[in-house]
């Protein structure tokens, strides 16, 4: 009895052995995940676009989720606090019309040269905060290739500066524009709140640099702009959003007292911009910030990099759609054909094959569910691949959407805006040029 009982003993390891890696196996074999076509959502915006004429790459905005979006951003913004547009993220003339009109704010935040110059033309009523301190020489370049009119540089425009040196820089520029009879360049300070991208990091410098600007009449101090990205990322354990966001203010406020120390009797807050906030923490805020503006844009249309706690209650509001050039049976790949049958009985998600008009976006594939990147063929910006199971109900001419991952350069890879709204396309809106609009030439 005992040997009988050490074979069978054997026996059952040897089994556990070999079942064991074919049970992990089993367990890693990818599921189908096709789910038929497309919801009624996304099969109107299919024929919306059809009915447009739009057959080839299109970047969508739905404006009835885009309007709901702006009036969860008026909800929830804090009643003392003003609402600064970030350009970049709604990078659309037309588009910002919509958000201003909504809103009543004449703020915008820029990051990019050739912007500065086309809302400055196209919006002479605008104030502009720049996003980031620009090199001194694209400064020069707004100015020359600046068309004089309605718009104010020398009070409607404030540049940020994050060092010494880009303050001397600035300064050196601003004395030689007021001898040519412009007015003061205004200056704002960044202030490095925990982001730990640049800026001032302590009140001793920020209090040298205000001195630098008040004694010089080419320049002066036009406020703070403190930018906390990272505050909606920081888990519970170190403290959480809400802990992250009170450090972040707490070294503002102490900002804000340097400020009124070094100014005295020339502190007006109600003159200065006390920038901050962002998409992802601007629902973090109250009246107790010591800032009196929160900027934001890409909340607006909420692109997947923004799928936040602080978001939730906003809506995506823009998609790629592009059409479905081709489609095959099974997944035949260059030098791999005789494995096609190994790659389909694997993964079933490998039963169909579409090339898109285009494609290797910065997005996410959402409608038809169940489409997915194949590793091994890579990515095309050309005729883009993708698989999908026999349950996937999708064919040539058909459109595939994406989710754009952000907004701020991806919307500016597709021509004009389209814009649905009940069943419609009803309108399209330019996006921004990302090179200077060229100058008729001169007879």
């Amino acid at each position: 009895m005992p040997e009988l009982d050490i074979h069978w003993k054997r026996r059952t390891f040897l089994a556990a052995c070999v079942a064991a890696p074919i049970g992990l196996l089993a367990a890693k074999k990818p599921r189908d995940q096709g789910q038929g076509g497309h919801d009624d959502y996304f099969a109107g915006l299919q024929q919306a676009l059809r009915d447009a004429d739009l057959m080839r790459p299109t970047l969508v905005i739905d404006r009835a989720r885009l309007d709901a979006n702006i009036a969860l951003l008026k909800q929830h913004l804090p009643s003392d606090m003003a609402y600064r547009i970030v350009a970049k993220s709604l990078p659309s003339v037309e588009l910002i019309r919509r958000v201003r009109a909504a809103t009543g704010t004449n703020r915008l935040m820029v990051f990019h040269q050739p912007h500065l110059n086309v809302l400055s033309q196209a919006m002479p009523d605008a104030h502009l905060l720049l996003g980031k301190p620009m090199p001194v020489g694209a400064v020069d370049s707004f100015f020359a290739q600046y068309q004089p009119g309605a718009f104010d540089t020398a009070t409607q425009i404030e540049w940020l500066v994050d060092t010494p040196q880009r303050i001397a820089d600035y300064r050196e520029l601003a004395a030689a524009r007021v001898r040519d009879g412009a007015g003061p360049m205004a200056l704002n300070l960044e202030l490095d709140v925990g982001l730990h991208r640049g800026g001032f990091r302590n009140t001793r410098d920020v209090a040298e640099a205000i001195r630098s600007l008040q004694a010089d009449p080419n320049v002066r101090f036009a406020g703070f702009m403190g930018y906390e990205a990272h505050a909606s990322k920081i888990p519970d354990a170190l403290g959480g959003p809400a802990g992250a966001l009170a450090d972040a203010m707490a070294y503002y406020a102490d900002c804000v007292e340097v400020a009124k120390a070094v100014l005295g009797d020339a502190y007006r807050p109600a003159e200065l911009t006390l920038n901050a906030g962002g998409s992802s923490t601007y629902q973090l805020y109250d009246n107790a910030a010591p800032c009196n503006e929160l900027a934001m844009g890409s909340g607006l249309v909420k692109p997947s990099d923004f799928d936040t706690a602080t978001l939730s209650d906003h809506q995506a509001a823009a998609y790629i759609a592009t059409p479905i050039l081709k489609q095959l049976d099974g997944t035949r790949l260059p030098s791999l054909e005789r494995l096609s049958g190994l790659f389909q009985a694997w993964d079933p998600n490998t039963a169909q094959t579409f090339f898109l008009y285009g494609g290797y976006w910065l997005a996410d594939t959402v409608s038809p569910p169940g489409l997915q990147r194949n590793a091994i063929w890579g990515h095309s910006t050309n005729q883009d691949m993708l698989n999908g199971s026999a349950q996937v109900e999708l064919a040539v001419g058909d459109h595939v959407f994406l989710r754009p991952q952000q907004s701020e350069f991806v919307f500016l890879q597709f021509g004009d805006i389209a814009v649905y709204e009940q069943g419609r396309i009803v309108d399209t809106w330019p996006v921004f040029p990302q090179a200077p609009m060229a100058q008729p030439a001169q007879a």
